[in-house]
């Protein structure tokens, strides 16, 4: 059997989206793997494009959009992000960078952050910790300072207003030079106080993590966290993992984002399960990438080692507005999760997480509060 077609995937959105599933919908949650230019809808980015009068254009389909309902066409027919070469240009980054383009002063950042904020709350988030792409905004001619400051204004917002905490990822394009991921890295540290850790994303082809290793020696240094994407199906994922979990900061990194691939070497799940390394996972990222079997197969391999994982949401409004609750649903209707399950992913992700221990504690509590409350009613 190959991947999974178009028509099955309609069907599993359709099956999570009639859940009604209370448990899922009501337990408290910590997202760990979201990006938030990943978060960029088309009615916001529409909006952002008139204000700021910034034409809506695909380079890969040669199309401006001028109107909403065929920016949202275009977003439906999306296929995530995995990237095979060096030079392509894939679909997911096409829109994601091209997305950026509306993004240019503090007000559209704060409105960025904010709304995903507004989101999160919503779906019970309390704790976060979004990725940003500082170098995808600064190559267009947009300060550092601009988006960070729109950015801590929203964290600020959402810890007093949305009963949403978070603390923010700095993620290096990894298909951009190491010199300028160090650049960008002492610019950040203007805003130290409101960056919790240090990432890799954007196109892994032939760009392991040990070309950064300057940068996360550094970073471990001044006290950042570490972790870095290992996306599914990639050349070289495995070798990719082992850095990550093994060397990556001298002694490996505090987390690993993807790395579902991990499953097909037993040595590579013993490896993360005995250095305490946490696993973000987003399934409905994987879905186009993956055979049905091996998907969920290998989330019940790394889940049923003891790793520690956190279910998020990777990018949502480019991955047909698949948010944390139902990337946790998909789980629910094809690898079978339980309730206890998803506590334990819950619970998991607090461990993991990077937040203060009083945080933690407040969020395991409501966690625990929740979990005996549902278990009373049923």
């Amino acid at each position: 059997m190959g991947p999974i077609r178009y028509e099955i995937l309609q069907e599993w959105k359709q099956q999570v989206n009639n859940l009604d599933d209370r448990f899922i919908a009501g337990i408290p949650k910590v997202e760990l793997h979201i990006h938030i230019e990943g978060t960029l809808t088309p009615e916001l980015r529409f909006r952002l494009g008139q204000r700021n009068s910034i034409p809506l254009h695909s380079k890969r389909l040669n199309k401006t959009f001028t109107s909403l309902e065929e920016l949202k066409e275009m977003y439906n027919l999306l296929q995530p992000r995995s990237i095979k070469g060096a030079n392509q240009v894939s679909a997911f980054f096409d829109a994601y960078y091209g997305g950026m383009e509306v993004l240019r002063m503090e007000d559209d950042f704060y409105e960025l952050a904010m709304d995903y904020f507004d989101k999160a709350a919503k779906m019970n988030v309390r704790y976060c910790e979004p990725f940003f792409d500082p170098q995808a905004h600064t190559r267009r001619g947009v300060h550092f300072g601009t988006f960070m400051e729109g950015f801590k204004r929203a964290q600020l917002d959402a810890e007093r207003d949305l009963n949403v905490k978070s603390q923010w990822i700095m993620c290096m394009l990894r298909d951009m030079p190491p010199e300028s991921a160090m650049e960008h890295y002492e610019a950040a540290l203007l805003y130290k106080e409101m960056i919790v850790g240090i990432g890799l994303d954007s196109n892994e082809y032939d760009r392991p993590p040990s070309l950064f290793e300057p940068l996360y020696l550094r970073a471990r240094g001044d006290g950042f966290k570490l972790t870095c994407h290992c996306d599914v199906t990639q050349k070289d994922t495995h070798e990719h993992i082992r850095q990550v979990a093994e060397s990556v900061g001298g002694t490996g990194a505090d987390r690993l984002d993807h790395g579902l691939d991990a499953a097909e070497r037993p040595e590579l799940v013993a490896l993360i399960k005995n250095n305490g390394i946490g696993v973000t996972l987003c399934p409905w990222a994987y879905v186009r990438h993956h055979k049905e079997e091996d998907l969920f197969g290998h989330v019940r391999t790394i889940f049923d080692a003891g790793i520690k994982v956190n279910v998020s949401s990777d990018s949502p409004a480019y991955v047909e507005s698949n948010w944390i609750t139902q990337n946790l649903g998909l789980l629910r209707v094809k690898a079978g999760f339980t309730d206890a399950e998803i506590a334990r992913v819950e619970r998991d992700s607090v461990d993991m997480c990077w937040a203060a221990e009083e945080v933690k504690r407040e969020i395991l509590d409501e966690i625990e509060r929740f979990h005996s409350s549902i278990a009373r009613i049923t």
